[in-house]
This record gives structure tokens, C-alpha cells and sequence, in this order.
């Protein structure tokens, strides 16, 4: 047993289940039988018109949502990431290989296999080359924008199926909306009761009954109620249902790995990586926001690439995370990752024993719940918190939200993404600057901005706040020149760098340029508490040789009793300042001052 503990750690680093396998209990397994049996029959309509847009046969979309789902479990790092087939993701399919053959042909199978592994390669490849750090460009904020456009795209998606009325696939929210004001007239009143009362029995049983699963409740109601409908009235109702599936599990199937196959798909699948990607990370660590789970983006990649590798022989073409199910999984109270496990499983008992039930399920109520699923990831509380309190974010929050909304969702996160790196490097290429003067505590060593005290004639000290790197040494190196143009006496300076996190080229060689700069002036550049690894760095680089070893303080060191008798002894005597305690005894040649103001030997 002993054994088994210490190697408990490396073996979880290579089946990362064992770190929540351990905590499954009665409690967490009912919590997880119900949220994965509420996803198996939500997929059931999901996964047939996915397939249907990617051009693949019907079957193959719940077949996604089986074997990859299982091990995109088994091997990510998310408890409620759910994968398998998705609207982005088929659209890039269709997009990519219907030039290449036609759609539900055998030759359109094979090479979306052979596309499915190759994008499985691929991100095996970034996880186990540690490239997860990627994700980490994606702040908080782009996460919030994408997760609530994209809950809006959901319920958008879902107009046609809740008022039965015809929208062309793909519409735009423009699109939508406009179709659904001139079709005002032709919205069908039974689909519409059908989807108004799934949508209130879900938001009564959520309300009033939090113990049980809400959402195969109204699911339930939603069913019996378009059921009698079509007794009482016939056809007329117009109610369509998800209709019968095929008993079958997933047939082995093979990629053809030949080279003529490869060159033609390397490229889509790339394409489809990087998507599938950062479609899989970003819902992973959106509903981390809600479940305060930390997300591992290298493990992330591992588990997709794999997940994605195995479905290729198992008839599934390529999958990600999927927001409408994750964000289903969340709500229905999936405690770990045995959910998406046992949904892909009750998924297969479905398809075996109960498929033609499937026939009964109403199209409108499927719409009703994504309807509730995609307006809880919409996180009002966060939204609001941003709005208040930074304009940037803000701006970055509208881009994504808006892009996802009117554009694409890789674009939005993109371009999120990208906005979020500019503000980032616009505000730490213009470090503060501010005026600082030593602490007048008896036997301090440190330097403050709140002493009251007037500026030496001949030393300024200032603290920078931030790194000295390649975008902000200009900003500082004019700040530095601006010193002693302001006040020509002023030829010392001292850089209080606790604040600085590191130093690069660019920032040794603009220190380097300045302590030049204020030698030959006949001052000097000092640095207080410079980190050790930045101070190392200047020495590798023998930028410390022209800075001046001797110019560059550690910690807890009496700078100004280094620096005072560098000063000018003629420009202290009539000065009045006397910030420092030497200068009021002794000018910095060492001559006492005839007005001299004794201090005690502290």
C-alpha cells in the first residue's frame, strides 16, 4: 500500500483519472448517473444534425459522442468538459474535405477519418510538448465575452425548433431575428405551447424540486404534453420528434494513413487542430469560472489528441469540447468526469434498447432546454464586475462577445485574445515612475513615497514599478533623461528596482547607456534590491562591468551612505534641503557642517 502511495503521483501524471477516481461516492455517482443520463438524450438530436452538417452519415455524430467522449474524459484535466461532435467543428469539416469528395460518400468517410486521427496526432503532440501554456493568453475576460455570446448563439440556434418556423442553417443573429419578425404570422402555436411548457416545467422543477434532475423532468412534461396533442389533434400539430436511430454501437473503422492521404488532409487537420483546441480549453476553463476547478491546458491537449486518435477507429469523426453539453453537464450537477463517461455509455444502451423511444421526443422541448443551458452561461455577476471596473476590459469583453455573436467563434477568441495581449503590453511598456525618498524610521533601509520630504539638488531616487524589458525601456530611459533636463544638478539617480520583475537585453542595455550617459556628466546610476536572477543576468552578460558592480545594491544595504560622498560638496553646503541624516552633520567630502545638527550614532 505503502508503494502504491509513492508512486501515486507519477502515475496520475500519466492516467490523470486516478486523481478523481478516488473521490467518487455514493453521492457524487448519483449527482454524475443524472447529469450523464440527462446529456445522452440530449445528444441523441445533437449529434444526428451535426453529423448531417458535416457532411457525414447520421450515425456517425452520436458515434462521436461516445468513444471520444469516454477518453476525453479519462485523460483531460477538466471534471465537466464534455466532447464530442460540434457545430464549429463540423462546419470546418464540411468546409475542408467536401472539395475533395462527396459528402456521405465511403471516400468522404475515410478521408474525414484520416483528417480525425491526423488532428488527434497533432494536439497529442502540443500536450506532450508542454504547449498548454497557450491557453493562458486567454484571460478571464475573453472567457466571460465568448461564453455568454456563445450562450446566446445557442439559444439563437434553437428559434427555428421553438416557434416552428423555417430559418436557413448557418443564419447569422441578424439573420435570425429578421426571419423570425416577418414569420411572426406562421409561428406554429402547438410547437410553440410544447416548448413554452418544457421551458416552465423546467424552471418550476429547478425552482422547487433543486434534488432532482430538472431537465429530463420538463423533458418528460414536454413529450406527454406533444404527445396528447397529437392524439387529440392529428398531424396538424406539426410536431417533429428526433425520430428513430439506429441500434448499433460503433463499428471499427480504419484512417487511411497512406502518404497520398496525409498530404491531402495535413493541412485541414490543422486547421481543425487549432480550432478544436481552443474551443476544448476555452469551455474547459469557462465552466472552471463557475466551478472554481483549476484547468491544465497541457492535459487538456493530451486528452483531446487521444480522444480524437481512438474515435478515428471507432467511426467518429473529429470532436471537441462541446458548449451546449458541458454547460448541460454543469447545470444537471456532474460532480466529476464519470458523467461524461456514463452519458457516452447510457448513450450506447440507448441506441441498443430504447432507440425507437427516441421517436417520441419533441424537437421543440430539446429546444426549451438548450434554451435554459444557454442562458446560464451567460454570467451576468462577472459581466457586471468588468463593466464597472475597467474600460479596457470592457472593450475586450464587448470584441469577443460581439464577434462571437456576428463573426465566428475562433475569431472572436482570437481576436479577444489578441486585444487582451496589446492592452497588456501597452500598460507594461509604461511602467510608474515615482518619486521616492529614503524612510526617516531610525535604522531603515528602505525608500517611500510618503515621507514629505523635498528633492536632493544632487540625488534622485525613484522607484520603478514593472519590468525592464524591451517594450517599456524607452519610456523609461526618457523618464531617466527627463531628471536631469528638468534639473541639470540632478546627475545622480538611484533605481529602487523591488518592483522589477526582470530584466532582458534591451533593459540591461539601456541601463548600461544610462550609467554612461550620467558618468561622463560626472554623476552615476545606482540600483537598490534588484533581484537576484536579473542581478546574475547583468553579470553573464558583463553588463554589470559598465553599469559598475559597485553601483548595484542588495537588499538591506545603506545606499545613501554609499552615494553621499559622490555628491558635490560646494552644491550641499548652501543647500537647505538636507533629506539626508549625513548632510545635516558633515558635506560629502567629510567637513563638518558649521551648522551642523548633531544626531545620535544610530
Amino acid at each position: 500500500m505503502g508503494s502504491l502511495a509513492a508512486r501515486l503521483p507519477g502515475l496520475q501524471s500519466v492516467f490523470p483519472f486516478l486523481r478523481w477516481l478516488p473521490r467518487v461516492n455514493a453521492q457524487s455517482a448519483r449527482a454524475d448517473l443524472i447529469a450523464g443520463l440527462t446529456g445522452a438524450v440530449v445528444v441523441l438530436p445533437q449529434g444526428v444534425a451535426f453529423a448531417t452538417i458535416a457532411g457525414m452519415p447520421p450515425e456517425y455524430g452520436l458515434y462521436a459522442a461516445m468513444v471520444p467522449a469516454i477518453v476525453a474524459a479519462l485523460f483531460g484535466s477538466s471534471w465537466h468538459l464534455v466532447s464530442g461532435p460540434t457545430t464549429a467543428i463540423s462546419i470546418v469539416v464540411f468546409a475542408t474535405v467536401s472539395p475533395l469528395a462527396e459528402p456521405g460518400s465511403e471516400a468522404y468517410v475515410r478521408i474525414v477519418l484520416t483528417m480525425t486521427f491526423l488532428m488527434g496526432a497533432f494536439q497529442l503532440f502540443m500536450g506532450l510538448a508542454r504547449m498548454g501554456t497557450l491557453v493562458n493568453f486567454i484571460s478571464h475576460t475573453v472567457v466571460v465575452g465568448f461564453t455568454a455570446g456563445a450562450g446566446i448563439l445557442i439559444i439563437a440556434s434553437q428559434v427555428k425548433n421553438f416557434f416552428g418556423i423555417a430559418i436557413p442553417r448557418g443564419a447569422h443573429i441578424p439573420e435570425i431575428a429578421t426571419a423570425l419578425v416577418q414569420q411572426a404570422g406562421d409561428i406554429n402555436p402547438y410547437i410553440t405551447a410544447v416548448a413554452l411548457f418544457t421551458l416552465a416545467a423546467a424552471l418550476v422543477a429547478r425552482s422547487f424540486l433543486p434534488r432532482l434532475p430538472y431537465m429530463i423532468i420538463a423533458m418528460v412534461a414536454g413529450s406527454l404534453l406533444a404527445l396528447l396533442m397529437d392524439l387529440l389533434l392529428g398531424s396538424r400539430t406539426g410536431i417533429a420528434t428526433v425520430g428513430a436511430l439506429p441500434a448499433t454501437l460503433p463499428p471499427l473503422s480504419q484512417p487511411d494513413l497512406s502518404l497520398s492521404a496525409i498530404k491531402a488532409t495535413a493541412g485541414s487537420a490543422l486547421a481543425v487542430t487549432i480550432l478544436g483546441l481552443t474551443e476544448a480549453v476555452s469551455i474547459a476553463r469557462a465552466i472552471a469560472v463557475k466551478s472554481e476547478q483549476r484547468i491544465d491546458g497541457n492535459q487538456e491537449f493530451i486528452g483531446q489528441g487521444l480522444s480524437n486518435m481512438a474515435g478515428s477507429f471507432f467511426s467518429a469523426y473529429a470532436s471537441s469540447g462541446s458548449f451546449n453539453r458541458s454547460g448541460l453537464n454543469y447545470e444537471a450537477g456532474a460532480r466529476t468526469p464519470l458523467a461524461s463517461v456514463l452519458a457516452a455509455v447510457f448513450l450506447a444502451g440507448i441506441l441498443l434498447l430504447v432507440a425507437p423511444l427516441a421517436a417520441y421526443l419533441p424537437i421543440p422541448a430539446m429546444a426549451a432546454i438548450l434554451f435554459v443551458v444557454g442562458f446560464g452561461l451567460i454570467d451576468f455577476h462577472h459581466i457586471r464586475g468588468i463593466l464597472r471596473a475597467s474600460r479596457s476590459e470592457s472593450v475586450v469583453l464587448a470584441v469577443t462577445f460581439f464577434g462571437t455573436l456576428f463573426l465566428d467563434l475562433e475569431f472572436a477568441i482570437f481576436a479577444g485574445v489578441l486585444l487582451s495581449l496589446v492592452l497588456y503590453l501597452n500598460r507594461t511598456s509604461r511602467p510608474t515612475v515615482q518619486d521616492v525618498k529614503p524612510a526617516t524610521e531610525e535604522g531603515a533601509y528602505h525608500f517611500s513615497t510618503l515621507t514629505g520630504l523635498p528633492d536632493c539638488p544632487q540625488f534622485k531616487m525613484v522607484r520603478i514599478h514593472g519590468s525592464l524589458f524591451f517594450g517599456a525601456v524607452d519610456h523609461v530611459g526618457q523618464t531617466l533623461q527627463s531628471i536631469d533636463e528638468e534639473n541639470p544638478d540632478q546627475k545622480h539617480v538611484l533605481i529602487v528596482a523591488s518592483r522589477v520583475n526582470f530584466v532582458d537585453v534591451a533593459g540591461a542595455e539601456m541601463l548600461v547607456q544610462e550609467a554612461r550617459r550620467r558618468k561622463r556628466a560626472g554623476g552615476g546610476l545606482y540600483v537598490y534590491r534588484l533581484r537576484n536572477s536579473a542581478v546574475e543576468f547583468l553579470r553573464r552578460g558583463h553588463y554589470l562591468e559598465e553599469i559598475g558592480a559597485g553601483n548595484v545594491f542588495p537588499v538591506r544595504t545603506d545606499v545613501i551612505g554609499a552615494v553621499y560622498p559622490n555628491l558635490d560638496p560646494e552644491i550641499c553646503r548652501n543647500c537647505s534641503a538636507r533629506i539626508f541624516r549625513r548632510c545635516r552633520e558633515r558635506l560629502p567630502n567629510g567637513e563638518p557642517r558649521a551648522d551642523a545638527v548633531i544626531q545620535s550614532p544610530a
